[in-house]
């Protein structure tokens, strides 16, 4: 069952990546006050109304090789790498919970992380094509994260209910924003907006407010890192002014730490 349940949620983020990629489209026209002249999905090319299965997540683009059926333009990769991208995430953070657990309060905190990386992902997709990141979407993106954050410390008290809680929770969460959040406030300050964006450090709040833990934001801040450096390495040397959009990769870093969760606390608590 545990394998059915990850299969339909891989369906489900598949369909969700293709539907916030035309939003980020259709947000993006919003903001450059361009008309949308259809409510449907068009070609961008010739303008023309797709059908029903030319909307079909990664099967629709795999079957007519990225091109427009009409005039065979190519469609762009930015939308098979977010279906593709958006159904793995669910596909992994369906392990992050058995489903034949009766807890409440752990389908909450798995509903509420779902919901915060369907705005992550959006944030993501929309970075990654325009390079910006959407002012509200960010401020959803925290409550969001606040909450699962109250739903986190509501299951630690539940489980732990020593006089000392307090104290550690306020510790775990100072913490956790001072290595994410705080570093790239830090830096975007310092550099003025020219190393890290306005947008970056309000994402890596969200982010260090929904993991908790001091050392998982720690491990998110090096993903990020890692792999801005790894991917943008060849785009880097090609110009030297090209600018790193990190959106993408915290929105990475986030996800693989949820993922993983219990296979890195389980690591540092073998080294401490």
């Amino acid at each position: 069952m545990q394998y059915l349940f990850a299969t339909i949620m891989f369906i489900i983020g598949a369909c969700i990546g293709s539907f916030l990629c035309c939003q980020a489209r259709r947000l993006h026209l919003a903001h450059a006050k361009q008309p949308i002249r259809n409510k449907r999905s068009i070609c961008l090319s010739c303008k023309r109304q797709l059908k029903w299965y030319e909307n079909l997540p990664i099967i629709s683009w795999l079957t007519s090789k990225g091109k427009c059926r009409s005039c065979g333009k190519q469609i762009g990769l930015a939308e098979i790498l977010s279906e593709f991208a958006s159904g793995l995430a669910f596909f992994g953070l369906s392990f992050t919970i058995t489903i034949s657990t009766t807890s409440l309060l752990s389908w909450l905190i798995f509903i509420i992380t779902i919901l915060l990386t369907t705005t992550f992902l959006f944030l993501a997709i929309y970075d990654g094509i325009y390079g910006e990141l959407p002012s509200l979407m960010l401020f959803i993106s925290i409550a969001l994260a606040a909450v699962l954050l109250a739903l986190k410390i509501v299951n630690l008290v539940i489980l732990n209910t020593t006089s000392s809680m307090i104290t550690t929770i306020i510790c775990n969460i100072s913490l956790s924003i001072l290595i994410l959040g705080g570093l790239y406030l830090a830096l975007y300050l310092v550099s003025k907006g020219k190393w890290v964006g306005d947008g970056d450090w309000l994402l890596a709040l969200a982010i260090s407010l929904a993991l908790y833990y001091p050392w998982l934001s720690l491990i998110a801040l090096f993903l990020t890192n890692f792999l801005a450096c790894i991917i943008m390495l060849p785009t880097v040397k090609r110009s030297k002014n090209s600018k790193i959009h990190l959106g993408p990769f915290l929105v990475s870093a986030f996800i693989l730490v949820t993922i993983f969760t219990n296979f890195f606390s389980n690591s540092i608590i073998n080294l401490w």
